[in-house]
């Protein structure tokens, strides 16, 4: 995507004349519960232009692989990290306060979800990949919170889980085959699955309920690029009206 764009990274794509990263780091910037912004990219230093210069960002390289980039600013910052992806062009404060505020009492680690049925009724056009429970379907909403130290085990798991991308069984094995018996089956809850997989994390587990369908709304492709510029430009036509 980024080459047919033609800029160097897929975040410099612009959506209603903002790149995405900057619309990201602008909703962040705006959360009260965001303090330092860490921004990790391979040729991070493209990403310097759109950025605003402000000491609250620091730009890194990232690492080999997502789970060990985390796993390294994890290890520089501590917890508590809030962790979202640059092809987020969607995300506003307000998902990121719900989000924070939502996490349940005890867990170390959290992910944000968005459930099928709001999805579905908001952005009927958009096309998911859904994770399927016994008590519902969910899309990730590409949010997460490493909240006390014990999450440096959950993102440990990843890791291993990373590493084993190349070969299903022995993910599986690591992730447990009744497990994933159990979630192929449609057998188990959210949360049964949640709390089998922090078994073998060593980490307390947690999903965060947001009511926010475009919180589910990143762009891995030209039919979401396409979905996000017609909910944008709208709301951009509107501003320079009432400027």
């Amino acid at each position: 995507m980024a080459r047919a764009h033609g800029v160097a990274l897929k975040a410099l794509i612009e959506i209603a004349g903002t790149p995405m990263i900057a619309r990201v780091v602008a909703a962040l910037r705006a959360s009260p519960s965001v303090g330092r912004i860490v921004i990790a990219a391979q040729q991070v230093e493209a990403l310097r232009a759109v950025l605003p210069e402000t000491d609250r960002i620091v730009l890194r390289e990232a690492e080999a692989t997502p789970a060990r980039t985390v796993g390294a600013i994890l290890a520089e910052t501590g917890a508590p990290l809030l962790v979202t992806t640059a092809d987020h062009p969607l995300l506003t404060a307000e998902m990121v306060e719900s989000f924070v505020a939502g996490l349940p009492a005890g867990a170390d680690a959290a992910a944000g979800l968005a459930r099928a049925e709001i999805i579905r009724r908001e952005l009927p056009q958009t096309r998911r990949t859904w994770l399927r429970f016994a008590d519902g379907d969910y899309s990730g909403c590409n949010l997460f919170l490493l909240s006390t130290p014990t999450a440096s085990n959950a993102v440990a798991f990843w890791q291993r889980l990373e590493a084993r991308r190349k070969s299903p069984w022995r993910m599986a094995l690591l992730a447990g085959p009744v497990t994933l018996l159990l979630y192929a089956s449609r057998r188990a809850t959210l949360a049964t699955i949640l709390r089998r997989l922090g078994r073998r994390a060593g980490a307390r587990l947690a999903a965060i309920d947001l009511p926010f369908a475009r919180a589910a709304v990143d762009v891995d492709k030209p039919a979401d690029l396409a979905l996000v510029q017609t909910l944008l430009e709208p709301l951009v036509e509107s501003s320079l009206e009432h400027a």
